[in-house]
């Protein structure tokens, strides 16, 4: 599979989001605002990319040459939570407002499900270091795309008249399911 198709694929046929349900919590609870989507976004490109790269390597070089595959899962959750924190004191440091709003979810990074996802499913399908951080790459870049589409759409709904019924979470979930939707016409593209 050349590096392209795993870019696109990661990004778009298979958003941890949309098709693979992995990374709900933030996607609904910080979706109410393009900025703190974009910047939750961000935060998770960049934990999952480093973490795709670190937890390859650690796989390829560490874990499978001495029969340690068994400890994947507790290695895998030990670097991402050490990136997180890293992450945290970036943001509190530099940019204090969206440490902020991004609140109680930006330590949740740490348990959120698409970024040990993106690591197993490497792992799962034989990814080499290069094809697993691409992998990384394209999937945070769904998730940042995904998310930052739904607050916009949010932002968009505060404005229309719904039916008291389909206020608050059943509009959001529609939305989702919608957006679910025609992320499947991607898998539809071949190359």
């Amino acid at each position: 599979m050349s590096i392209f198709t795993i870019l696109f694929t990661a990004a778009l046929v298979n958003n941890f989001v949309l098709s693979q349900f992995l990374g709900i919590c933030p996607f609904l609870g910080v979706s109410k605002k393009v900025e703190t989507a974009a910047g939750m976004g961000g935060a998770v490109v960049f934990v999952i990319t480093i973490a795709s790269f670190i937890t390859s390597l650690l796989y390829n070089f560490l874990l499978l040459p001495n029969d340690l595959v068994y400890l994947n899962t507790i290695v895998f959750i030990l670097v991402i939570a050490a990136l997180v924190q890293f992450v945290e004191m970036v943001l509190k440091k530099m940019m204090p407002a969206l440490y902020r709003s991004l609140g109680v979810y930006l330590p949740l990074i740490t348990t959120n499900c698409a970024v040990l996802g993106v690591a197993l499913l490497s792992v799962q399908n034989n990814y080499g270091v290069l094809a697993s951080t691409v992998n990384g790459i394209g999937a945070s870049l769904g998730f940042l795309l995904a998310i930052v589409l739904m607050a916009g759409i949010r932002e968009k709904l505060e404005n229309c008249n719904i039916p008291s019924v389909l206020k608050g979470t059943p509009i959001v979930l529609v939305t989702a399911g919608l957006m679910a939707i025609a992320f499947c016409g991607f898998g539809g593209v071949s190359f």
